[in-house]
């Protein structure tokens, strides 16, 4: 089997990453992220929003569809089963909309700097390495009593599928809010508030973080939490940032609505 899908080589990679995550979630309640709402000229030279979009998400749809694919005739069928199908399905519909329908979605002429989008295009690579070869190589190689037909039968398997498009659904009116806010020629900022925005001014990334929580147990896997792990460390300091820009913005109006974060009545 080729070095790429040696077993230490992912673990290697694999807990390196949750340390990386750490690293993430504390420097982002110092430093944020320059992209958005929070982009500034000191992160350097920057790329159309559109374009940076796709190339930082299309990787990881990639890099699990060869993942995938390549797993089918290695392993006697046992990837055709269907949870492995489900897992597939799960995954690169999200990704397809990310990478190939959100982008081309976007309004106005934003900008996305260069640094933010190789970064996230390294990460998406890496993540789509652990996904793909945990579920499609390593979990039909090593541990074929695993993912069997019977998973679908599974608390793990319903659950977590649930909690993923209850997530999924979150993340896609959360996004048609922020987008539907101003009419064409319209300049002007404003508070969003429909949806899970009444509660939490990131709801967009309150769905997000959902669906990978409903992928970690739906597949029940190191793989699957690191994936959850890494997109609470990035994403609940950056609600925190987005939090205190809305706040500055509209004081009187944040105050009268009690708004949180990113979890509704917590934080």
């Amino acid at each position: 089997m080729e070095n790429i899908y040696s077993i230490n080589f992912f673990y290697d990679l694999l807990y390196i990453m949750f340390i990386v995550g750490l690293v993430v979630f504390i420097s982002l309640y110092f430093v944020d992220a320059g992209y958005g709402k929070m982009r500034t000229e000191k992160w350097g030279p920057a790329m159309s929003n559109k374009a940076g979009w796709f190339l930082m998400e299309a990787p990881v749809f990639l890099v699990v569809l060869y993942l995938y694919f390549k797993s089918l005739p290695l392993y006697d069928g046992v990837t055709a089963n269907v949870p492995y199908w489900v897992f597939f399905l799960l995954f690169e519909f999200h990704y397809f909309q990310r990478s190939f329908i959100f982008p081309f979605l976007l309004k106005g002429k934003g900008k996305m700097p260069f640094a933010i989008m190789i970064l996230s295009f390294i990460w998406n690579v890496i993540n789509g390495y652990i996904q793909g070869f945990w579920l499609f190589h390593l979990a039909p190689q090593f541990y074929p009593d695993l993912y069997t037909p019977d998973w679908v039968t599974t608390p793990q398997f319903i659950i977590g599928t649930v909690i993923f498009v209850i997530g999924w659904c979150i993340n896609m009116h959360s996004d048609y809010v922020i987008r539907t806010l101003r009419k064409p020629g319209d300049t002007n900022h404003y508070l969003p508030k429909k949806g899970l925005y009444k509660y939490v001014t990131s709801a967009n990334y309150l769905g997000e973080i959902t669906e990978w929580l409903g992928f970690a147990i739906l597949t029940w896997s190191l793989a699957g939490l690191l994936f959850f792990w890494f997109s609470c460390c990035n994403l609940v300091p950056r609600s925190n940032a987005i939090y205190k820009k809305y706040e500055e913005e509209f004081p009187d109006e944040f105050d009268r609505k009690k708004l949180k974060r990113i979890i509704p009545f917590i934080y």
